[in-house]
């Protein structure tokens, strides 16, 4: 066992969720969304760090981190979980952060995802976007997404990832895992190979430039269901996001596309349960309706929180809303749903209650 094996194991005993290692300072494990040094452990200097860091990457990896300073892919240790690593170089010299991606991949109806999420696996075709900040939990999600289709569905599902995080075994569907790196040179090459690989679901780990987004928004239009996930935090930034990655002249050609191929986008938020020991997703749910397409292509994007408004009914929910449930069900205190909320003042009566 790797010597830095030894953290990874203290971090999934403690639960935590990140272990943040940099020169000049001891290591420090992120659990319910709080950072703490690890008892016991010394200042790491950057000799100390890079012996440890070094350990767990191929020749071809070490060559990548010390020639451009950055460095991403999964490192696992069985029967204990499997990490998304980060290295970076930073001011006192070598940096890490490695992400824990559970070995079993969560079932949706323990995650207590919303039923309209879960019907996202049912369509056909589409593009699905997943929204959020970094560390929202995004990528659960979908795997949750993804592992109820691969048990109630016969499909080939393709994932391209940098680097790939949950892995599925083949239970009703086919899954193809490919990593960006190792087994493409990019997300825009598997993109444009994935349309020869009779894929039916396609999930694009993230939709990070013009060609990507260009990509899957073909895909989506040639009759593939392709899931991806953009680091926006509403419905309406999601879309406005997507159009502003081309270039102007292309911008009205691309809302007609969006306007025909999005079926829905998910924006999620991470928050602190109210007791302390946890933490709870709250999410913006827009699926597709008659008048979306439209709103699309006219580029009047406020109107969004109106048509989340009138869906209601079939499973549509604002943030606030959302936020605004889960503190009248004790289940996160007020004063945090108001530091993620957009109408501050709808919460303020709440929090005053709290003090």
């Amino acid at each position: 066992m790797a010597e830095i094996d030894r953290l990874l194991t203290y971090l999934k005993e403690e639960d935590g969720s990140d272990l943040h290692l940099a020169a000049g300072l001891e290591p420090r494990v992120r659990a319910s969304g709080r950072l703490a040094a690890v008892a016991g452990e010394q200042r790491l200097t950057d000799e100390m760090l890079r012996e440890l860091l070094e350990e767990i990457t191929t020749e071809k990896q070490w060559d990548e981190y010390t020639g451009c300073g950055d460095l991403d892919f999964a490192h696992a240790i069985p029967g204990v979980a499997r990490f998304r690593a980060n290295y970076f170089i930073q001011e006192n010299g070598a940096g890490a952060v490695f992400r824990i991606i559970p070995e079993e991949i969560i079932p949706a109806e323990k995650l207590g995802v919303p039923e309209a999420i879960v019907n996202l696996a049912d369509l056909e075709s589409g593009l699905v976007l997943v929204t959020g900040p970094t560390g929202s939990g995004k990528s659960t999600t979908l795997a949750a997404i993804i592992h109820h289709i691969n048990l109630t569905q016969r499909k080939h599902i393709v994932t391209i990832e940098d680097p790939v995080e949950f892995v599925h075994q083949n239970r009703e569907c086919v899954i193809s895992h490919r990593e960006v790196g190792d087994h493409t040179d990019g997300f825009g090459g598997a993109l444009r190979a994935v349309i020869r690989q009779d894929a039916n679901i396609i999930l694009v780990g993230e939709m990070r430039d013009y060609e990507t987004i260009s990509l899957a928004i073909t895909a989506a239009e040639m009759g593939s269901l392709v899931f991806g996930t953009l680091h926006t935090n509403s419905a309406a930034k999601t879309i406005d996001r997507i159009v502003d990655a081309f270039p102007a002249d292309e911008q009205s050609q691309v809302r007609l596309s969006l306007g025909d191929s999005l079926s829905a986008v998910v924006s999620q938020l991470l928050l602190p349960t109210a007791d302390g020991k946890g933490r709870c997703a709250a999410h913006e749910i827009l699926l597709r309706s008659a008048g979306l397409g439209n709103v699309i292509r006219e580029g009047n994007t406020p109107m969004i929180a109106s048509i989340i408004q009138g869906g209601k009914k079939v499973g549509m929910q604002s943030m606030d809303d959302c936020l605004m449930g889960l503190v009248e069900n004790g289940k996160v205190k007020a004063k945090d749903a108001m530091l993620k909320a957009t109408d501050k003042t709808r919460f303020e009566p709440l929090v005053n209650a709290e003090k």
